[in-house]
């Protein structure tokens, strides 16, 4: 987990410029660097790292002897460079991950560069021999990129859009700061006047789609292929342990969020088995945080007892929480409701881990709820095959919410965040199921992923058969949720008829609510003028809510009543 930054074609004196790169530094902690082109004097790259892959000859950009006119900058973690160079004959001169891209890309181009990387990536690779500028994101976009590009060709681009937002231009100030979309890479020419021009954005995956790189994967082929329930199970439980298994490639200490829920339970289980079985000789760190016996706290204490982790737990006050609130929108760059409330807890649990602890390779549970049809409001789902559809649309947009939520949150604390739900391998093999298989049954969402595991005595069976808790209900107590705290709190601190003018103020994604209200107020006096960021809030579909949290939906309410 590194920060990125580029320029090309700048107007500006670069060392002014550079003041904007400093403005993502939590993002590498370890080291920074600044390196002008050669040739292009209005060009430049910057690098904040966190050292967890080669702490030796891991600085970047990188560039090697054999390639001498390519540069990358890159923020991610590519699984199966090892794989790819055994395929390829590959010769690495250094021990770092990312130096692949380079091989790939001298090999075959950019398009089966992005195809075949197994990881999550985001970078920028300039090849002055051919005068060309690329970018590239990961399918489901877990590491951030945002770019701007002018009318007259400067391109600026950083890991967050808080990089790029006040760099200067000569036509304009950098106005169409925007999200570079996931699953996509860019091509664009470099002229001799260090400006550039697009010439084409490319989609090179979708999450339905094999990877590319299963070829090259640990698991070359399943051992038996067919929808029967059994070998359907099987499979499961082989990919998800083998998304588990690549992301161990650290030279850093691995932790795992532990909420007490399914998936983090999941994660912390079968990593803490693969752990023991490559002999790391040190114990799994987990942590939970929520406020004195919130349902989360006591799942998480159990999931730690059985596993056999070394567990933390930190107590959340509603002070603390709340005054987080602008430093985490700040981090964040959203309003989005759901997406705010969940992000207090995961902040300062990630606050706690950086100032106390030496674990910085953090694993967790995202991107399960989207892929296995795990919010309560999928038991609403008019058809199976409406739910997939529903499926896929969350996969799309978790840049935007859950992905977006547990980057920041991490990073902000310099900590490398790892998610293997969001393998591009088991992601594609559990979206190739049939959709009547992947809906909730008996009442219970996630009922196959659960079913899958059941015989494995990795977790409890009170905690894996435990319902959908959202990380921000969870952390309180069940009688007074986390979202109901918050709105107690903003009810005090906006008047009634600032909400009635909201939608004049604010024309674009009005906020509804006094608790919107507030979040949008800071997200302005940061980020003013950007609410394009967020396309739309996170909403439940399938019933008429008005808020986004589980605890307001009646299956939620009947559940916690029986």
């Amino acid at each position: 987990m590194c920060g990125i930054w580029a320029l090309f074609g700048s107007d500006e004196c670069l060392s002014v410029q550079c003041l904007s790169a400093m403005k993502i530094a939590h993002r590498g902690p370890d080291a920074f660097r600044f390196e002008n082109v050669n040739g292009f004097t209005n060009c430049c790259f910057g690098f904040h790292r966190l050292a967890v892959v080669d702490q030796l000859y891991g600085m970047q950009p990188i560039r090697v002897k054999k390639f001498p006119y390519l540069w990358l900058c890159y923020n991610g973690e590519i699984y199966n460079f090892k794989q790819l160079q055994k395929q390829f004959g590959f010769d690495y001169q250094t021990l770092v991950d990312g130096e692949v891209i380079l091989h790939l890309y001298n090999r075959g181009g950019i398009e089966q560069t992005a195809s075949m990387l197994d990881g999550v990536f985001a970078f920028i690779l300039l090849d002055t021999a051919n005068r060309k500028v690329f970018l590239a994101r990961d399918t489901y976009g877990v590491r951030p990129l945002f770019k701007v590009l002018t009318d007259d060709g400067f391109l600026g681009v950083c890991s967050e859009a808080k990089g790029l937002i006040n760099l200067k231009h000569s036509t304009s100030l950098c106005s169409k700061v925007e999200p570079f979309l996931p699953g996509h890479y860019e091509v664009l020419d470099l002229k001799p006047s260090g400006k550039v021009a697009s010439v084409e954005l490319v989609k090179f995956h979708s999450c339905k789609d094999e990877p590319l790189h299963v070829a090259c994967d640990t698991v070359e082929a399943l051992p038996s292929a067919g929808f029967d329930l059994e070998t359907v199970k099987s499979n499961i439980r082989i990919l998800f342990e083998n998304a588990v298994r690549k992301r161990l490639m650290a030279h850093r200490r691995i932790g795992c969020l532990l909420s007490g829920g399914l998936d983090s339970s999941l994660v912390a289980a079968v990593l803490l088995k693969l752990m023991k079985e490559i002999n790391i000789n040190y114990p799994l760190q987990t942590f939970a945080i929520g406020m004195e016996n919130s349902p989360d706290l006591l799942a998480a204490r159990k999931v730690a007892a059985h596993i056999g982790s070394e567990h933390h737990e930190v107590i959340l006050n509603t002070e603390e929480g709340i005054q987080a609130i602008e430093e985490v929108i700040f981090s964040l760059e959203t309003y989005d409701i759901t997406t705010i409330r969940a992000s207090i807890g995961m902040y300062l649990v990630s606050k706690y881990i950086r100032k106390k602890t030496d674990s910085v390779v953090i694993f967790s549970g995202e991107g399960s709820d989207e892929l296995t049809q795990g919010y309560i409001y999928f038991h609403k789902a008019p058809s199976p095959e409406e739910a997939a559809e529903e499926s896929e649309r969350l996969l799309k947009e978790l840049y935007l919410f859950d992905v977006l939520r547990a980057d920041r949150t991490t990073a902000a604390h310099g900590l490398e965040l790892r998610v293997p739900f969001l393998d591009h391998r088991f992601t594609s093999y559990y979206l190739s199921l049939p959709a009547e298989l992947r809906i909730p049954k008996n009442g219970i969402e996630k009922y196959l992923l659960r079913l899958s595991f059941e015989d494995s005595n990795l977790l409890p069976k009170e905690i894996l058969w435990r319902p959908k808790e959202a990380f921000s209900d969870g952390i309180a107590s069940v009688k007074k949720s986390w979202f109901s705290i918050l709105q107690d709190y903003i009810d005090q601190q906006v008047d009634d008829l600032l909400l009635e003018k909201a939608a004049e103020k604010y024309p674009f994604n009005p906020p509804k609510t006094k608790e919107s209200y507030y979040y949008r107020q800071i997200f302005e006096k940061h980020y003013s003028g950007r609410s394009s960021w967020l396309p739309h809030y996170w909403m439940p579909r399938w019933v008429k809510a008005t808020d986004p949290s589980a605890r307001t939906l009646k299956h939620y309410k009947s559940a916690t009543q029986e």
